[in-house]
């Protein structure tokens, strides 16, 4: 489905998000018969529903909310509305046509576009693929989940986007090169268990992509590929790191070494990774990864971290504070800890409770000697998980600025305080931009 197939229809948009006001824009240009905007969960965070959007459609809230969507001949849903709402799988059960911005803008723009989902390494490896890309003079427009609706992109000639797991559920079509970092269970509540989780995030490479590039040293998403076609990144027939000229780990496009690992800025072996996945996209773009080498190792070198992924904020009193809040499952928190190995650390942990199992973090700190400070909603029952482990601290706070207060109480000198929440930031924040200036305050406010 286009957004010209919805010329002259009814068209409700189900949330008034983001996403849900790039919709309703979009939507509006191509002459509905009617539109409607329904958002059952207004709270104290929504924002206001006025002035043009308010003209292009009206706002109904609450319950009266599933009349408006049950009558609709379309219903493009936000993201954030899960497949086990009860809204949702009574539309299904009634046969209501249901898709999202993300599929009608695909639609369109497939032939153009980087597609990268993952459980974990998306935000970075797609930012790396633009901003590689743009380095090889392949200009290019980055948006998606990293916080730009596709529906608001601007016309261009190469797409690169981040994709959530929601946003794939809905596709009907791949992009030209689809892209998965890494699998691992998260967001069960909202995909309805393990295997649904699986199937809407590899939903991405199930429409006749161009060609799949995948993270090869990935357990579970190599089990679930099975005999499937794929460029395996960070395996010895295409990029991976292995010993270089000079003895030290490099960076290599099958046998041939590109530059030292040293170039990228970024800590943890994880983005060592997430580098061999986009040197793989752009060698399947038809860039010429080994005559562009050295340009390549500068635009590595030049490369800033993603805000809120790993983001250090300096700090008088010695700690180095780190902003991870887009770590929203146990793995992703396990792999920020890993990049710290060998430093004092202090971990804030705790968001929006999805029913996760921390057991595998709990394995993860077997041997560490770490402090856990939890927030809530999910933070107690993090620590709960984490309780009798010998080397674990573990302490409860009532919210992330109290957890901040106290991780300069409990960090020894020169140790890092992380904030990777292994938990979403819906519930007591608007977003996870909103939890990163919460943190960033606390941590400005803290500093005397």
């Amino acid at each position: 489905m286009r957004l010209s197939d919805l010329r002259g229809r009814h068209v409700a948009v189900w949330g008034a998000g983001r996403e849900g006001r790039a919709a309703v824009t979009a939507i509006a240009a191509h002459g509905p018969a009617g539109l409607v905007v329904v958002d059952d969960s207004a709270n104290f965070l929504t924002l206001p529903w006025e002035g043009p959007l308010a003209d292009a459609a009206p706002l109904v809230t609450g319950e009266a909310g599933f009349d408006r969507l049950a009558a609709a001949d379309v219903v493009v849903r936000s993201p954030g509305v899960p497949n086990t709402h009860p809204w949702m799988v009574e539309l299904r059960r009634r046969s209501v046509p249901v898709t999202q911005g993300s599929a009608l803008w695909m639609a369109d723009h497939a032939d153009r576009t980087v597609g990268v989902t993952g459980s974990k390494g998306k935000s970075t490896t797609s930012s790396l693929i633009s901003h590689l890309l743009t380095a090889m003079d392949r200009p290019n427009v980055f948006g998606g989940n990293i916080g730009v609706p596709l529906l608001d992109l601007p016309e261009a000639e190469l797409y690169v986007l981040e994709l959530s797991s929601y946003q794939c559920a809905d596709l009907t079509d791949s992009p030209r090169v689809a892209v998965v970092t890494a699998l691992f269970p998260e967001h069960l509540d909202a995909h309805g268990g393990e295997r649904e989780y699986y199937r809407d995030k590899l939903n991405l490479i199930a429409h006749g992509p161009h060609a799949v590039v995948v993270n090869g040293a990935d357990p579970r998403l190599a089990a679930e590929l099975g005999d499937r076609a794929a460029i395996r990144a960070g395996s010895p027939d295409t990029t991976h790191v292995s010993s270089g000229p000079d003895g030290t780990q490099w960076f290599h496009l099958r046998d041939t070494p590109l530059f030292p690992r040293a170039a990228l800025p970024l800590v943890g072996r994880h983005n060592e990774g997430n580098l061999c996945v986009a040197l793989a996209v752009l060698d399947a773009l038809g860039v010429d990864v080994v005559a562009r080498k050295d340009s390549l190792a500068v635009a590595v070198a030049e490369f800033q971290g993603l805000a809120h992924r790993l983001t250090e904020i300096a700090d008088p009193s010695g700690l180095t504070f780190v902003d991870d809040t887009l770590a929203t499952s146990p793995y992703a928190a396990m792999h920020a800890i890993d990049a710290y190995e060998g430093r004092p650390l202090t971990v804030i942990v705790g968001g929006a409770d999805r029913g996760l199992d921390y057991s595998p973090l709990r394995a993860h700190l077997a041997d560490r000697e770490i402090t856990v400070i939890g927030v809530p909603d999910s933070g107690p029952r993090i620590v709960e998980a984490l309780s009798g482990l010998p080397s674990v601290r573990t302490e409860l706070a009532d919210d992330l600025v109290a957890a901040v207060g106290l991780s300069r109480k409990l960090t020894p000198a020169g140790g890092v305080v992380l904030l990777s929440p292994a938990a979403p930031s819906y519930g007591r924040f608007r977003n996870f931009e909103h939890r990163s200036e919460v943190f960033a305050q606390a941590v400005a406010d803290t500093a005397r």
